[in-house]
């Protein structure tokens, strides 16, 4: 699970049914816990109270790994941070558009807003609205229970390309696309998070004969199970494989070029960016397709339509499929952009605010867990699509305190200046 996965928790795949608890869960303090029931002015209702609460109320206790890794850096709140910065880096433009491809509940949405909500002095002359692209009705209900304001009616045209509209909970108007082709293409920010990686790849094996497909066929031994068999010639998806490719089992994704195409022509053309957040590698990973149930792997042709069924994403392919229509940063590993976006400065101010050393050393794991090279610090990685205009117009310029031109400006990606 990334940094990201506690706010963005219960993204759905084909097959995960949602289930109500059977059973409530029992109290239970250790002795070198506080049991919650301190008096309130030695617990003050702060931002971060809040988001715990609500992210409470929505899905039921959370886990105290969770509650480490909210209070260490809540992963919302980054990416609130860096879609503001990118914002104000390209000149505080009057409009924007959010547009976030395959929203899940709507939760990492939901934490985003009110990061939103707590800039809003920053935000206050800028005319915001978010754009969701989702084909699943049923997800698209619940991103509105999660979002929208209850007294406001949803509209809703099953016809339409724009087949829902709302307002949400801090005002700001919301509607829902089945194709990102139908979003308006005006100036935009883009958010793709855990999207690529769950978009059907076809899978291919180099053989004597040149490259074959991987496909599904029915086990001739046992009529109810099935098994990989390659294809006997040449089929349409190859002709996404590098003529230099030098693996010998490759993952080539369609959707997903097209998707990227699509994004790098708006981007080119309106300006904005695109941040994309998955699992993935920079095109040196081969077999990577598998499935998950109840948070293990599960054989992936056993069971179907019961596991989430996922394929690393090929970052390099992505980078091609922008056709240098756009910049691309990255993919930069986890560890970096945390770092980069300052979770060592946020680090510091817990420890320096905590004289309990339970705590501490509950920081310092959760740090460890994030940042570890050997843990989630390089299984998570970022990439991101900006106009080539975006680096080139600071390319020159000079920090007012330094004789040299200015790192890159992009949050994340380059360090964040704290000011």
């Amino acid at each position: 699970m990334s940094v990201l996965a506690a706010a963005g928790a219960g993204r759905l795949c084909a097959g995960r049914l949602f289930a109500v608890r059977a059973v409530l869960p029992c109290l239970w303090r250790g002795k070198y816990f506080s049991s919650g029931n301190e008096p309130a002015e030695n617990n003050p209702v702060t931002p971060m109270l809040r988001h715990l609460m609500y992210k409470i109320k929505s899905t039921g206790p959370i886990t105290v790994a969770e509650y480490m890794k909210e209070v260490l850096t809540n992963p919302a709140k980054l990416l609130g941070i860096w879609f503001i910065s990118e914002w104000i880096a390209t000149g505080k433009n009057a409009a924007f558009q959010l547009v976030e491809l395959g929203p899940g509940r709507g939760t990492l949405l939901g934490d985003i807003l009110r990061v939103f909500s707590q800039l809003a002095s920053v935000l206050k002359n800028c005319d915001i609205s978010i754009h969701l692209v989702e084909v699943s009705q049923k997800l698209s209900e619940i991103q509105a229970l999660t979002l929208t304001e209850e007294k406001v009616l949803l509209e809703r045209n099953a016809g339409s390309p724009v087949y829902m509209k709302g307002v949400t909970k801090s005002g700001i108007p919301i509607s829902w696309y089945r194709d990102l082709q139908d979003v308006p293409k005006e100036y935009s920010f883009y958010l793709a998070h855990e999207f690529f990686d769950v978009l059907p790849v076809h899978k291919f094996q180099k053989t004597p004969h040149g490259w074959r497909e991987v496909l599904i066929d029915i086990d001739p031994q046992v009529s109810d199970k099935l098994r990989f068999v390659l294809a006997p010639g040449a089929t349409p998806a190859e002709a996404f494989i590098q003529c230099d490719e030098t693996r010998d089992h490759v993952e080539v994704c369609p959707d997903a070029g097209v998707i990227i195409q699509e994004l790098s022509q708006r981007i080119s053309l309106t300006g904005g960016a695109a941040l994309i957040a998955d699992y993935g590698h920079d095109g040196n990973k081969t077999d990577t397709f598998r499935g998950f149930c109840g948070h293990r792997l599960h054989d992936v042709l056993i069971a179907p339509g019961t596991a989430d069924l996922t394929a690393d994403v090929d970052f390099s392919y992505l980078c091609r499929m922008s056709q240098g229509k756009v910049a691309s940063l990255g993919p930069i590993k986890q560890q970096t952009f945390l770092r980069n976006m300052g979770i060592d400065v946020r680090l510091k101010v817990l420890l320096d605010k905590s004289d309990e050393p339970s705590l501490r050393r509950q920081l310092l794991q959760g740090y460890d867990m994030l940042m570890n090279p050997t843990k989630m610090g390089e299984r998570f990685n970022f990439f991101a699509l900006i106009p080539h205009q975006r680096l080139h117009s600071r390319n020159h310029q000079m920090n007012a305190c330094q004789s040299k031109p200015s790192p890159s400006p992009v949050a994340g990606f380059a360090e964040l200046a704290w000011q």
